[in-house]
């Protein structure tokens, strides 16, 4: 960190939330010198990162995130070199396996010809390799761009590559193939943005996602998410900063006297917590914030490991379960209509096959979400296991516990879930380069005090720090002009 970022000792920060982007605020706002202190309402840190024995004791599950496809690339987890304070990644042998109704699968493999091979269809697989290869070999510089704040690009032909092919639906994108597999494959991928398939810019995480695991991986940290965490708090504490946890902030009268105030919210919790803080006219525009669809999300603890019938599967560590393209689109477009599908799309992960710190011997954890529609209290338990049997017989006899949370139980977890939102917003066009709010510098408010920096912020969702890290120095930044 250059000595340009130093801010006098006497100087103060409170960060509202110990979630993976205020501990990562917090880090680099203590590294450059300030006093810093984590208010966290929770007994424990970690946000939308914990890790708990959910069913069984000793059986470890990821209470939110899981796989982190972001994390492992993100400038700042690297600037903060959280390795020695005990995070190790694990790789399984296939990041993401998508199988069919047939028993076969396409596979993410860490190389381009083979994930391409995987399609069966030698069109589609040149047309694979030729999209994804200039991205990959140019990964650093690409996700580099895309963490960080809106500028003028450093590698302008490379960000204008991505940005003609990410600018397209999920629809878009799968039309580029003829085959059912590849079409499938580039679905489930763009299906992460929780956006209907048919609206932009879907084709923009299913790049980056593919991308991401042929240049780094989709790993797991060892021994739970929650690891990171822990790192985080070490490299806070190790800079002089500090974290107090059983502190719920309702009003700005539970805050300290600070020179800067760093939420780790979204925007209707803003609202609520600092309100009185901020212009009417900013308020009027936060409370236009969109939020997406909700998710139902299961845990379930198994003596063995799931009986897929694609081999792929076995040695992937996530798994898009949904069928065909056709069957994807229904399912992700059905949660923005109210409504839920019978074959709803999964996303599911296996960390124990390769991580045997998460569960004794004889027992497995299966973690996985389906998109609902936001605030949804319905149980689907039974149509996710039904999809699940569809592609691995006899799952059902392999159970031997479970616990659900739909959205109004996410939600009450952790506040920043609105609705079950676990993206902390919409990602269409109209809101994905304007979060929370169309602003040059979006983590500022018009109180040079205050600054948000949850995933409502760029670059958005995802287990990576950008947000609080780019708030962070937003902050620093504003603090030395004034």
């Amino acid at each position: 960190m250059g000595s340009s970022t130093k801010i006098a000792r006497d100087k103060t920060a409170v960060v509202v939330g110990a979630g993976p982007n205020g501990l990562s605020a917090a880090c680099i706002l203590a590294r450059a010198g300030m006093r810093v202190t984590v208010l966290e309402q929770h007994s424990s840190p970690g946000g939308g990162a914990r890790t708990a024995e959910l069913i069984e004791p000793g059986v470890l599950h990821d209470v939110c995130a899981t796989s982190l496809p972001l994390a492992i690339s993100s400038p700042c987890f690297q600037e903060l070199d959280l390795e020695p304070s005990g995070v190790r990644w694990v790789h399984p042998r296939y990041p993401m396996a998508h199988p069919f109704p047939d028993g076969t699968a396409a596979s993410l493999s860490r190389d381009i010809g083979e994930t391409a091979e995987s399609f069966g269809d030698a069109r589609d697989a040149k047309i694979y390799s030729r999209l994804m290869t200039p991205l990959v070999q140019r990964w650093p510089d690409l996700i580099g761009q895309i963490l960080s704040p809106l500028r003028i690009p450093r590698h302008p032909f490379l960000l204008a590559r991505f940005g003609l092919s990410a600018i397209r639906s999920g629809l878009g994108l799968a039309s580029m193939f003829r085959g059912e597999r590849a079409r499938g494959f580039m679905a489930g991928l763009a299906a992460h943005s929780g956006l209907p398939l048919d609206q932009s810019p879907g084709a923009a995480f299913a790049l980056v996602l593919a991308a991401a695991g042929h240049a780094a991986g989709w790993p797991f940290v060892a021994g739970g998410t929650q690891r990171l965490v822990e790192a985080l708090a070490v490299r806070l504490t190790e800079s002089g900063g500090r974290i107090t946890t059983g502190r719920a902030v309702a009003n700005t009268g539970d805050l300290p006297p600070a020179d800067l105030y760093l939420f780790d919210v979204t925007p209707r919790q803003l609202v609520q917590i600092a309100g009185d803080w901020l212009p009417q006219s900013y308020r009027r525009r936060l409370a236009r914030y969109r939020y997406g669809p909700g998710v139902f999300k299961m845990d379930w603890v198994l003596s063995g490991p799931v009986p897929w019938s694609a081999e792929e599967c076995r040695k992937a560590g996530v798994i898009h379960l949904g069928g065909n393209f056709e069957e994807i689109q229904e399912s992700e477009r059905a949660p923005h209509e109210g409504k839920i599908t019978d074959h709803t799309f999964l996303l599911l992960a296996q960390p124990s096959l390769f991580d045997p710190s998460r569960a004794p011997t004889g027992r497995h954890v299966l973690w996985g979400y389906c998109h609902v529609p936001n605030g949804s209290a319905q149980n689907v338990r039974t149509r996710i296991e039904r999809q699940i049997e569809r592609f691995a017989p006899d799952f059902g006899q392999l159970v031997v516990g479970r616990i659900s949370m739909n959205c109004q139980h996410l939600e009450q977890y952790n506040p920043n879930l609105v609705g079950g939102d676990i993206g902390a917003g919409l990602y269409n066009l109209a809101q994905v380069f304007t979060r929370p709010v169309a602003k040059p510098i979006p983590w500022a408010t018009p109180n040079p005090r205050v600054f948000i920096c949850s995933a409502s912020t760029p670059p958005g969702g995802g287990v990576h720090g950008m947000c609080g890290y780019n708030s962070a120095y937003a902050a620093i930044h504003m603090l030395k002009r004034r």
